[in-house]
């Protein structure tokens, strides 16, 4: 039986303690002390065993993006993010021409039916965009834009093998009313971005089902003292998740001890937003057609506007513990839990508990991952 022995770990109820964790199909097993593991994950002393991360905003990395529309341009993402102990994650889309969107949502589709064992695993799509605010384009090409239309989206839910599972709108935009309940009728999560909606916008959404925000204070209103805007109303609205993107340079930290301060810890969800430069040497990149100049740590498009970023998860959470004070079961929580309740894939994932599947990052004192365990395999080993 495979399994860890005598590992510190974060286990669901119990906090970090040290404990074997037993594997068996694909599943955790048992959780307890002195099990029959006779195929024990190599670790080293020091080293913690946590959820495998998920991330539900994710562009592209190594030289790949969700729009190339290609079955190994998803590989390489999906074996990419192993490297930072992520076991699942949406192919987040971007604004572009409709022939675009369908191709790299048929991409996904024909990935996911292939089921590969490889890598971290495809949950499903983010389309993020073209429902959005021609105000807060951030680096989504502004003429490639569309009203809000159920239709549009159902032909493109059909692209993806009905695997769209988080959909980023502007909910002032023509129509969006319609669309957010139509997306929260089929279980689909409507999240507020790229945005010039007032605190009263969102607020009227939530009742049609808007759940989320994305990238929280990035691509939408502000806060202002007479209208707390979209980036208010996720920090005042209990019910409301929050993504951020904990690079430090989206998002300064006071700015993000300020959504922590203020949110449900439940209702923070960390995402990168990472874009095909991740894991590829500092010069120029590019996003939806648009160059993209990448040095120290930062990519940006020509005009200076910030194109996505190439965090990895496992740095998040370290900027979070050691930069902003954060306790390291929360800022593991942002990453894993918190993001499977939000795409309702909680009962199987998010956390290490019996029955769950057996997904694990093994992390050292300096937050890098040795090694990352997807469905009870190794799919990567540093």
């Amino acid at each position: 039986m495979k399994g860890f022995k005598k590992v510190k770990a974060y286990i669901t109820g119990k906090g970090i303690i040290v404990t074997d964790i037993a594997v068996e199909n694909g599943k955790i097993y048992k959780i307890g002390d002195n099990l029959d593991i006779t195929q024990p994950y190599p670790y080293n002393e020091g080293e913690i065993v946590v959820p495998g991360f998920i991330d539900q905003h994710i562009h592209g990395a190594g030289g790949a993006d969700a729009m190339d529309g290609n079955f190994e341009s998803l590989s390489i993402i999906a074996n990419s993010l192993a490297k930072e102990g992520t076991t699942g994650f949406l192919a987040t889309t971007m604004t572009q021409s409709p022939e675009n969107i369908s191709n790299a949502l048929k991409a996904v589709k024909e990935y996911i039916s292939s089921k590969p064992v490889t890598g971290a695993e495809i949950l499903g799509v983010h389309l993020e965009g073209p429902f959005i605010s021609s105000k807060f384009t951030g680096a989504q090409p502004l003429e490639y834009l569309e009203k809000a239309d159920k239709k549009v989206f159902d032909g493109y839910y059909a692209d993806s093998g009905n695997s769209i599972k988080e959909v980023t709108i502007a909910p002032e935009i023509e129509n969006a009313d319609q669309l957010i309940k139509h997306l929260s009728e089929h279980n689909i999560v409507a999240s507020a971005g790229h945005t010039d909606s007032g605190f009263k916008d969102i607020e009227k959404a939530t009742n049609y089902g808007l759940k989320c925000v994305t990238h929280t204070f990035n691509a939408q209103k502000g806060v202002h003292h007479r209208d707390l805007g979209t980036a208010g109303a996720g920090l005042m609205l209990d019910d409301l998740y929050t993504e951020m993107i904990c690079d430090l340079i989206h998002l300064s930290k006071p700015t993000i001890q300020l959504l922590i301060k203020n949110k449900p810890l439940d209702k923070i969800i960390a995402i990168t937003d990472s874009m095909r430069a991740k894991y590829l040497p500092d010069g120029f990149s590019e996003l939806g057609g648009q160059k993209v100049i990448v040095a120290n740590g930062e990519a940006r498009l020509e005009n200076g506007a910030l194109a996505g970023s190439i965090l990895k998860m496992n740095v998040a959470i370290k900027n979070l513990v050691q930069t902003c004070g954060v306790k390291l079961e929360n800022a593991i929580d942002f990453a894993t839990i918190n993001p499977a309740t939000n795409l309702g894939v909680a009962d199987t994932k998010g956390s290490i508990a019996l029955n769950k599947c057996a997904d694990f990052a093994l992390l050292d004192k300096n937050f890098n991952v040795t090694l990352t365990v997807r469905n009870g395999e190794i799919i990567h080993k540093a």
